[in-house]
C-alpha cells in the first residue's frame, strides 16, 4: 500500500486540504489576472447558438426521491446567479464566481452528491447537472474550456432515457474544481438559464453568428467485462463543421472513457456487451 496523502489522514487532515484548495483558488481569482465575467442582461443576445434541457428528476439507482426533489431546489436558486451572464471577448466565466457558495443560509437543501468512491449528499447537491448543461452547449460555440474536471471513473447509474454520450459530463467541488470558458473570440456571449416543474433549460446566444458549427459524436460503445467486474467504454468526438458547404474541417477526440459499472449488470444493454 502507497503513503497515505495528508488528506486522507482523517476527517482534520481533509478539511485542511480543502481550506488550503479554496484558499488558493480565491487568491486567483483576486491576483490571477483574469477578468471574469459579471454583468448581466435581461435582455437576450439575437443569434440563438444552442439550446438544452436536462430532466431535473432521473431515475438514479436507488437514490432517495427526497434528494431528486432537494436537487430541484438547489437547481432554481443557482438559476437566477448565472440566467443572463454575458461573456465579452477576453472574459473567463467562472461557474462557482458566480453561483457561490451553496449553504442552508441560502435556501439550499441536501442533495445527491459524487465523489471519488461513488454517491453522497450534501447541501447544494445537484450542481454538477448545471456545469453539464453549460458544457454541453459550451461544446457547441467558439469559447475555449479553460478548465473541466471529469469524474467518469466509474459509471454509477443505468441508462434512463439517455440523451447525451457517456462521460460528457463535468465534476465541480466548490471552488477548487472549478468549470471555467475563456472566451478569445472578438464575439460576445450570454448564457441563459432557467427552470420549469420538470427540466433544468438553457440556451447558449452570441451577439454574432459563428462561422463554423460543431457536432458531437461518440464512438466504438460497448460495455468489456474484465475479471468479475463489468467496464463502459467509448470515445467521444467533436467535428467542427463549415457552415457554407458542410464539410468537416476537423474531427478531435474529446474523450476516452474506460468506466467501471458500479450498479447491477441486470441494467446493462446486452447487445452492447463486448466479448
Amino acid at each position: 500500500m502507497g503513503r497515505r496523502l495528508f488528506c486522507e489522514i482523517s476527517p482534520l487532515t481533509y478539511k485542511i486540504s480543502v481550506a488550503k484548495e479554496q484558499s488558493k483558488r480565491y487568491l486567483k481569482w483576486w491576483f490571477g489576472g483574469e477578468t471574469y465575467a459579471k454583468e448581466r442582461s435581461s435582455s437576450k443576445l439575437p443569434v440563438l447558438l444552442y439550446s438544452h434541457n436536462s430532466l431535473i428528476r432521473r431515475k438514479l439507482g436507488n437514490v432517495e426521491q427526497r434528494l431528486q426533489e432537494n436537487k430541484a431546489v438547489n437547481l432554481m436558486l443557482t438559476t437566477s446567479k448565472i440566467d443572463g451572464v454575458l461573456i465579452k471577448p477576453g472574459e473567463t466565466f467562472s461557474f462557482w464566481k458566480l453561483a457561490g457558495r451553496c449553504t442552508k443560509s441560502k435556501g439550499y437543501l441536501e442533495g445527491l452528491t459524487i465523489n471519488n468512491s461513488g454517491t453522497s449528499s450534501g447541501v447544494g447537491g445537484g450542481m454538477c447537472q448545471f456545469t453539464n448543461l453549460i458544457h454541453w452547449m459550451v461544446l457547441h460555440s467558439d469559447l475555449t474550456i479553460v478548465e473541466h474536471h471529469h469524474h467518469n471513473e466509474f459509471d454509477l447509474f443505468p441508462d434512463y432515457n439517455r440523451a447525451l454520450p457517456f462521460g460528457t459530463g463535468t465534476s465541480i467541488v466548490y471552488n477548487y474544481l472549478d468549470y471555467q470558458v475563456k472566451n478569445n473570440t472578438k464575439n460576445t456571449y450570454q448564457i441563459i438559464t432557467y427552470t420549469t416543474d420538470t427540466h433544468l433549460c438553457g440556451e447558449l446566444r452570441c451577439l454574432h453568428e459563428q462561422q463554423y458549427s460543431y457536432h458531437i459524436v461518440e464512438k466504438e460503445a460497448c460495455f468489456s467485462i474484465e475479471g468479475n467486474d463489468y467496464y463502459r467504454n467509448n470515445k467521444v468526438f467533436r467535428r467542427i463543421i463549415n457552415k457554407i458547404d458542410g464539410n468537416i474541417i476537423e474531427e478531435r477526440l474529446l474523450i476516452k472513457n474506460h468506466s467501471k459499472v458500479m450498479y447491477d449488470s441486470k441494467y446493462i444493454d446486452k447487445e452492447l456487451i463486448k466479448r
